[in-house]
């Protein structure tokens, strides 16, 4: 009987683990988990200005930014700046692309604050919030950083300055591989 009840509690702290950690959800099921070093999981978008689709299939062989974002996030706002330097950093090099994805806010509002901020950034849209889910955003501002493979090289929760020059050179790196 003693053996049973031992057996029963690793059990459970088991299963708590693994829902903790995002290795099965609550409801039982397997979900894709992001950890630097893995494949990312799939997703697709939608651009505000011209409603066209964006499928991560078809971004293989790209170094990704995947960047979510909200207009009314003031961590987000104190960031955005040093993403349009990134940007502009690599606006020539078509291998890299940027993936401002707007969470819980208003495509129009977003929209407003990169052109009043006059920040050359799209809108994408996560209708239904599948992407956040995948991706098992914790919060905003979150980002992660994809290798040409198609591999999570750095993860980021919480505001950072992109244009600095350990940003630069995880980037070039990147490209160059």
């Amino acid at each position: 009987m003693k053996n049973k009840s031992i057996i029963l509690i690793a059990l459970l702290l088991i299963g708590i683990f693994l829902i903790a950690y995002g290795l099965i959800s609550r409801r039982g099921m397997k979900e894709k988990s992001v950890f630097v070093g893995l494949y990312i999981p799939e997703f697709e978008l939608e651009n505000a200005a011209d409603g066209k689709r964006i499928l991560s299939s078809d971004l293989k062989g790209k170094v990704l930014f995947i960047n979510f974002w909200a207009s009314w996030c003031s961590p987000c706002r104190e960031e955005m700046p040093s993403i349009a330097k990134l940007s502009k950093h690599f606006s020539s090099n078509q291998d890299f692309i940027i993936l401002p994805i707007l969470f819980r806010d208003s495509p129009q509002d977003a929209v407003n604050y990169l052109k009043e901020s006059r920040f050359n950034l799209p809108v994408l849209i996560d209708r239904e919030g599948k992407a956040a889910r995948v991706y098992g955003l914790r919060g905003i501002p979150e980002t992660f950083i994809v290798d040409k493979k198609g591999v999570l090289r750095k993860k980021v929760i919480g505001p950072y300055e992109w244009d600095s020059p350990d940003v630069l050179a995880l980037i070039s790196s990147l490209l160059k591989e």
